[in-house]
C-alpha cells in the first residue's frame, strides 16, 4: 500500500529578503477577494477544439465539449459541506511561483472548510502514482510563500500513460479519499491532467483533475492563457543578467557577448529579452524557419552587425541565441534527423569505435550526401556534441549542443577571410537557464499564481474535472484581471508522438505576426549597430506600482 513519507521540515533560516517576502499578501481578481466560498460560476457555451475535433472528441468521450466557465463574486456563502481533500503535484521543470500556486490552494479550501486537508505528492507525478505524500500544514504552508523554486515537495518528469500506472493513481487516491487532484505543469503535464480526468471518470471515480499552466519558456498560452506563470519573473532574471553584460561590454569595449536563452521548442524568452535589453542581434528561431534560413545565412546576419560596430571602433556587442536554434535552421534539422537514423540503425557498429575522431570520420562517411557538407560545416567541437549520450527517445540532446560557441566560432572564422573586415572579434559565451527557474517571483507572478490557486480550489469546489485554471485580462491591472476556468480538450490537436498520433496540448511558438514580434522587427536594424542597451536591473519588489508590479513588454503589447 502507499505510503506518506515527511517530505522536508520548513525553512528554517530565511534571508532578510525572504523575511519580508513572508509578509506580503498576493492580490487577487475581483471575483475571489471574499473568499473562494463566496463565488458563483457562469457557464459559457460548449468548447471544442480548432481541429482534429472528431479525434479528439472519440479520445474523450466523457470531458469533451466541456462549458468555459467565469467566475463572479457571490453575496451568498457556498463552503463545503465537509472537509475536502486534495492532492496538489509539481511537475516539469521549475517556474517561479509554484509555491504560490499552492498557498493560494491551501488558503482556499481552508476557507471552503476549515477542516480541508492538502497532500502534496513528492517528486512530480510519480509521487501520485507511488503514494509519495505530505500533508501540507499551516507551519509548512507560511514557509514557503512568496519564494521561488518548487522545494516544498519537489517536482518530477514521469509520465503517467499507461493503464497500470492510472489504476496505481486510483489506488492512491481511494485510499485518501481525495476529492481532487491538481497538476501544476506546462503542456505536457496538462496533456496528462486531461488523460486523467477522462480515465477516472471512465472508471465511475468522483475525483477532479485540473491543471494549472506552468512554463518559463512561455509556450503554453492562447486567448484564454494569456501568459503562464513564472515567464514574467524568468525573463526579468534573464534580462538583469543580459543588461549586466550590456553595460560590461560597453565599459570595457572589447568583447562580443554570445547568450543562449532557454526554450528549446518556441523563443518566447530570447524575443522578450531582446525588448527588454535591445540587445544588439536577437535571433528568432520560429523566423529563421520560416525563411528557410541556412546555418551561414544566420552567420552572416551576426557578421553584418559585427562589421558594421566595428566600422564605428565599436568591437563589442550582445546576440541573444535561442535555445532550440539548431532545430529550425533546416539543414541541421535534416542533419540531427539523420544522425539520429544512423546512430539508432548502427548502434553496434559505432560503439565499437573507440576515439571521438574516428566516430566523427566513420559518421561523416555514413551521412547523405545532401547533408554531409552540413555537418563537415561544423566545428569538430560541435561535430562531436552531435554525439553526445541520446535521449531516452534516442535522440539527440538539442540543449548539450552549444550553439552559441558554433555561431561564434563560425563568425571569427568568417571574418578572419573578409579583407573588408578591420576590427578585432573576441567571443565570451554564456548559457541562461537555470538561474531563472527558480528565483523568487516578481509581484506579477506572486498575484498571478496565487489567484491561480484560488481558482483552481474553486473549481474543485464545483466539481469541475478536466479543467485548468486561467485568469485573463492580465494586463490591465489586477482590479481588472477575469477568473475562470478552460477545458482542456479545447487546446488539443492531434500530434506524431513515438511514431503514433496522439492528442496534445499544442506548443505556442512565437508568432511572425504578433505585435512584439513587430516591434523587435520596427527596431532591430538600428539596435544592430547602435548601442541603444537598455538596463532593467534586478526585479522590484517595493516601491511604485509602475516599477514593483510591472508586466512584461510581450503581454503589454499583445494585449493592450
Amino acid at each position: 500500500m502507499p505510503l506518506s513519507f515527511r517530505i522536508g521540515d520548513p525553512l528554517k533560516t530565511l534571508s532578510a529578503l525572504d523575511q519580508h517576502r513572508k509578509a506580503y499578501q498576493p492580490k487577487l481578481p475581483p471575483a475571489l477577494r471574499q473568499g473562494a466560498n463566496r463565488v458563483s460560476l457562469k457557464t459559457g457555451a460548449a468548447t471544442e477544439p480548432l481541429k482534429d475535433k472528431d479525434a479528439i472528441k472519440q479520445a474523450f468521450p466523457k470531458t469533451y465539449g466541456l462549458p468555459l466557465v467565469s467566475f463572479e463574486a457571490s453575496g451568498s456563502d457556498s463552503a463545503a459541506d465537509k472537509p475536502l481533500k486534495v492532492g496538489v503535484v509539481l511537475s516539469g521543470g521549475q517556474a517561479p511561483g509554484g509555491h504560490n500556486v499552492i498557498a493560494g490552494i491551501f488558503d482556499s479550501l481552508r476557507a471552503l472548510h476549515k477542516d480541508s486537508v492538502l497532500y502534496g505528492f513528492s517528486g512530480g507525478p510519480g509521487g501520485l502514482e507511488k503514494g509519495q505524500y505530505e500533508i501540507i500544514d499551516s507551519e509548512k504552508m507560511d514557509a514557503y510563500r512568496n519564494t521561488g523554486g518548487f522545494d516544498i515537495i519537489g517536482s518530477g518528469r514521469t509520465k503517467l500513460e499507461t493503464t497500470e500506472q492510472f489504476d496505481r493513481c486510483i489506488e492512491v487516491i481511494e485510499k485518501l479519499q481525495l476529492d481532487a487532484v491538481v497538476i501544476i505543469g506546462g503542456d505536457d503535464s496538462n496533456t496528462n491532467a486531461a488523460i486523467l480526468a477522462e480515465y477516472f471518470r471512465g472508471k465511475g471515480l468522483s475525483t477532479s483533475v485540473v491543471g494549472v499552466p506552468k512554463t518559463i519558456d512561455g509556450d503554453l498560452k492562447n486567448t484564454h492563457i494569456p501568459t503562464s506563470f513564472g515567464f514574467d519573473t524568468a525573463v526579468k532574471t534573464y534580462s538583469e543578467l543580459i543588461g549586466n553584460i550590456a553595460r560590461d561590454a560597453r565599459s570595457a569595449r572589447k568583447y562580443w557577448h554570445f547568450i543562449k536563452l532557454m526554450g528549446r521548442s518556441a523563443s518566447h524568452i530570447t524575443l522578450e529579452a531582446g525588448l527588454q535589453t535591445r540587445s544588439n542581434v536577437t535571433l528568432i528561431s520560429e523566423e529563421i524557419e520560416a525563411k528557410k534560413m541556412s546555418l551561414d545565412e544566420v552567420v552572416g546576419l551576426i557578421c553584418r552587425s559585427v562589421k558594421a560596430r566595428a566600422a564605428q571602433g565599436k568591437n563589442y556587442g550582445v546576440v541573444l541565441v535561442p535555445e532550440g536554434l539548431v532545430e529550425f535552421i533546416p539543414s541541421i534539422k535534416s542533419l540531427i534527423a539523420e544522425v539520429n537514423h544512423l546512430l539508432a540503425e548502427k548502434e553496434t557498429e559505432f560503439s565499437k569505435l573507440d576515439s571521438t575522431d574516428k566516430k566523427i570520420d566513420t559518421l561523416a562517411g555514413w551521412i547523405k550526401t545532401d547533408v554531409v557538407s552540413t555537418f563537415k560545416s561544423l566545428p569538430k567541437s560541435i561535430q562531436a556534441q552531435l554525439l553526445l549520450e541520446r535521449d531516452p527517445h534516442g535522440n539527440v540532446q538539442v540543449s548539450l549542443i552549444e550553439t552559441e560557441k558554433l555561431l561564434s566560432e563560425m563568425v571569427s572564422a568568417r571574418l578572419k577571410k573578409d579583407a573588408d573586415y578591420k576590427g578585432k572579434f573576441t567571443a565570451q559565451h554564456h548559457f541562461f537557464g537555470y538561474e531563472g527557474r527558480a528565483a523568487a517571483p516578481s509581484n506579477f507572478d506572486a498575484d498571478y499564481c496565487y489567484g491561480l490557486g484560488s481558482v483552481a480550489a474553486v473549481l474543485i469546489r464545483n466539481g469541475k474535472t478536466g479543467y485548468m485554471a486561467s485568469i485573463r485580462n492580465l494586463s490591465k491591472g489586477v482590479d481588472h484581471w477575469e477568473a475562470g476556468g478552460i477545458p482542456i480538450t479545447m487546446m488539443f490537436n492531434m500530434e506524431t508522438r513515438h511514431g503514433k498520433l496522439k492528442p496534445v496540448i499544442q506548443k505556442a511558438l512565437v508568432e511572425l505576426t504578433s505585435p512584439a514580434f513587430e516591434e523587435l522587427v520596427k527596431h532591430r536594424d538600428a539596435w544592430e549597430v547602435e548601442d541603444a542597451y537598455l538596463f532593467p536591473g534586478p526585479i522590484q519588489y517595493f516601491g511604485p506600482s509602475e516599477i514593483a508590479d510591472a508586466i512584461t513588454k510581450t503581454l503589454m503589447l499583445e494585449m493592450g
